[in-house]
């Protein structure tokens, strides 16, 4: 994974196009390719069959969240924090990093220009 500066993001936030997500998960997150072109094969074949795009723009919109994370190392660190502590049992906890990992997932949709999950 690139390094970036204090703060910095580690490239430009792409446009919520499947071939501009594809690239940017490429450079920053090349380990979820095959998460990305499943699901992108479960949407399109969803979308076909019920004749709707809604899941094509839901599969957008989630892995534009993603990359607006990932973009950002610390951001990226904490989700994945937050989403092994919500594996712990401890029901404390799990409450917990549950309101952490929307409120990531919260900032990332409105900083991307999306509604609230």
């Amino acid at each position: 994974m690139t390094t970036s500066a204090a703060g910095q993001p580690l490239i430009p936030q792409p446009p919520a196009t499947v071939a501009a997500l594809r690239q940017a998960i490429s450079q920053i997150a090349p380990a979820a390719l095959p998460a990305f072109t499943r699901e992108l094969d479960q949407a399109a074949d969803q979308s076909r069959q019920g004749s709707d795009l809604a899941p094509l723009q839901r599969f957008i919109a989630q892995w534009a969240a993603y990359v607006h994370v990932q973009r950002h190392p610390d951001a990226a660190a904490d989700l994945r924090r937050w989403e092994n502590a919500a594996k712990s049992g401890d029901a404390a906890q799990v409450r917990q990093a549950a309101s952490e990992i929307g409120r990531i997932l919260d900032e990332a949709h409105a900083a991307i220009g999306l509604p609230a999950r």
